[in-house]
């Protein structure tokens, strides 16, 4: 593939209608993205529905918006990258259909990306990162620690066997009156407290496994609040418990990684990259345990920019590259998959 090739990239498994053009040489040309913040905010989470409605309404003026922004015409792209899993099934209808009508009408190979392997292979866009590498992919949705070997070839080590970090930061944030998006919120309070206040659990800390539990832990905050009565409202309490729940998630994401670094280091095969992504990614706090650990085992993290942690399009323009380098193109058949986990992925023949 020509490093001045591009590829239109189109996301839509949330609550975040994106559009991006990323040329094979890694450079963005432009990024388009209407958030659905405040749409959500006033239900405390994500409305499916709402969120569909939004994608419809804004996609083609955002793709309108790239083209523009980049100066470019259809015919000068090499395909269109559209995710198509998993995520909200009605939000992902819009943007495959949106993907597949633009590939069929302008003649473009089409490529339906899978939005957990688009987090996975951020880091060679960001910063050209070699395989293997340990992924620790950390979002609302998803907490999963994977061997990535290759595109299309994930091994997955260890998964949350009840709710993800991300929507335990939300449940928090939840309880607490902070509102939405709760993880920044938790984020900002725990700068404020400390994390030694409240004795709070770390489940599965020290198992013989890399799977995840974080259920346990976000009931032991809400004893806490009830505990505490009115008093969980005053500001330093509420910093105290933000603090506190930080630090246990950070145990048990430190502990996890940990266990799935030293398995891969004692299985060989050349590991020597921890890459953290995800929405989770962006919490700086968290950012820092990992970077500590990981240099303490002989691994090097790497992490997106902030902007990148979060859903974009960025990410699935440039697995849309990365597929097209590989000749996997997708036909006007794909389906759209609420569920899709990054080990049914097919590799290259």
């Amino acid at each position: 593939m020509r490093g001045d090739a591009i590829v239109l990239g189109i996301e839509t498994s949330c609550d975040e209608t994106a559009v991006a053009l990323v040329r094979a040489d890694r450079r963005v040309l432009s990024a388009p993205l209407f958030s659905q913040l405040a749409e959500h905010a006033p239900y405390g989470g994500v409305v499916p529905e709402i969120a569909a409605r939004a994608h419809v309404e804004k996609l083609d003026q955002l793709v309108s918006q790239a083209m523009a922004e980049a100066g470019i015409g259809f015919r000068d792209l090499a395909a269109v990258a559209a995710t198509a899993g998993p995520g909200l099934i009605g939000g992902l209808m819009v943007g495959l259909l949106t993907g597949k009508t633009l590939a069929l009408v302008h003649q473009l190979p089409l490529v339906a990306v899978n939005h957990l392997e688009a987090h996975a292979l951020t880091a060679r866009l960001i910063a050209g990162t070699n395989f293997p590498y340990l992924l620790l992919l950390v979002s609302g949705g998803h907490c999963q620690l994977v061997a990535v070997e290759g595109v299309g070839r994930y091994r997955l080590l260890g998964t949350t066997i009840d709710d993800s970090i991300g929507e335990a930061f939300d449940k928090v944030a939840k309880m607490l009156g902070l509102g939405y998006p709760g993880g920044p919120a938790v984020e900002r309070l725990a700068r404020e407290g400390d994390p030694g206040r409240f004795d709070l659990p770390r489940p599965l800390h020290g198992a013989d496994t890399c799977d995840f539990s974080f259920s346990g832990l976000k009931t032991a905050v809400r004893h806490r609040i009830l505990d505490l009565g009115p008093t969980a409202a005053e500001p330093a309490i509420m910093a105290d418990l933000c603090a506190s729940f930080q630090a246990a998630a950070g145990d048990v994401l430190v502990d996890r990684s940990v266990r799935a670094m030293r398995r891969l280091r004692a299985g060989g095969g050349g590991y020597r990259v921890l890459v953290v992504a995800g929405g989770v990614a962006a919490n700086l706090y968290l950012r820092g345990r990992l970077e500590q650990v990981a240099g303490t085992h002989g691994f090097t993290l790497e992490a997106p920019p902030l902007a990148l942690c979060t859903d974009n399009a960025i990410m699935v323009a440039w697995t849309g590259i990365e597929r097209l380098r590989l000749g996997l193109v997708d036909d006007q058949t794909v389906a759209a998959r609420a569920r899709w986990p990054l080990e049914e992925l097919a590799p290259p023949v």
